[in-house]
């Protein structure tokens, strides 16, 4: 089972610092995504910074939201617990 994400903060490069409650702690590098799909909504920086905790992920206010499985996947881990 993946752990759920606790915190998220956006980067000003387009990734996201992410805290999982498990303690571990990494950065998620959205470039890859952005020119695909729903992940089009957020290329625009004042949409990307918009993001936020919801129920055990993150989503952005404009609806686009990420899976916690592919979160943790995804994530560079910068520390373990």
């Amino acid at each position: 089972m993946y752990p759920s994400v606790v915190s998220v903060r956006p980067n000003e490069d387009f990734s996201l610092s992410v805290v999982f409650d498990d303690g571990a702690k990494g950065v998620l590098d959205m470039n890859p995504y952005l020119d695909f799909g729903v992940f089009k909504k957020i290329k625009d920086f004042e949409q990307f910074k918009q993001v936020r905790i919801s129920l055990d992920t993150v989503q952005w206010e404009c609806g686009v939201d990420l899976d916690p499985e592919f979160i943790r996947a995804k994530c560079k881990i910068t520390e373990e617990v």
